[in-house]
């Protein structure tokens, strides 16, 4: 059975040798880059199931790779769960913004970050295990293409913002609280920090554009998606 791969881009080496020890324990395969350059260049050479990327590297920042990564067709439904030294709230919602699926704060557990590991492969497009509508008002999704549309304009989503969206869609006028969210779209425990959802929220709601107002917030409770046609 071929193991997923997970490239550790990181440039302190007692670190990364901690990582690929501890990764390959639990079943992975194992791929080392010390800085940006190197990252590519295994890329190019083979894509990788998730990508565990330092958000301080030598060469160029982290962010750049991990955006680098969103917008190209290739890699684009690649995971990337950052990790920072620092634990400034900035970092985290740019990691976010840029499509990172998690983000993980120097010191950690390793068998946490195992645990992330696992559950972000893990999970699954919503889609797959609700009815999703296809249609809510203006927005129209093609789960299997991975798009989504506005008013018959293609909005860009990340694939975190796709999994939102259509778990949303699959739920037409239901409140989902943030833990509910948590832990279907980002497969987290719901005992994780619930600011991820509302950044994640936001940002779905800037692209959204027209159908914005569509993307309810319900003042301690969650979010929903309403269908203009059924208030």
């Amino acid at each position: 059975m071929t193991r997923q791969q997970i490239l550790v881009v990181e440039d302190e080496r007692d670190i990364v040798r901690v990582l690929q020890y501890s990764l390959e324990q639990s079943g992975f395969e194992v791929a080392t880059a010390y800085d940006g350059e190197q990252a590519r260049a295994h890329i190019q050479q083979r894509v990788p199931e998730l990508v565990l990327l330092d958000l301080m590297l030598p060469d160029v920042p982290g962010t750049e790779i991990c955006k680098e990564l969103k917008t190209a067709p290739r890699t684009r439904q690649v995971p990337v769960l950052m990790l920072t030294a620092r634990g400034e709230e900035i970092d985290r919602v740019l990691g976010f913004e840029l499509g990172a699926d998690d983000f993980v704060t120097k010191p950690f557990s390793v068998r946490e970050l195992v645990l992330r590991i696992r559950a972000i492969l893990r999970r699954r497009t919503p889609a797959e295990n609700g009815k999703l509508r296809g249609q809510v008002g203006p927005i129209q999704v093609d789960a299997e293409a991975h798009r989504a549309f506005v008013e018959k304009q293609e909005v860009t989503l990340t694939s975190l913002e796709f999994r939102l969206l259509t778990s949303l869609m699959s739920r037409v006028g239901r409140v989902q609280s943030r833990e509910q969210l948590l832990e279907e779209v980002w497969g987290l425990s719901p005992e994780t920090q619930t600011r991820t959802v509302d950044t994640h929220i936001k940002r779905l709601r800037e692209k959204l554009g027209a159908a914005r107002d569509l993307l309810e917030t319900v003042r301690g409770a969650g979010y929903r998606l309403v269908d203009p046609a059924e208030k």
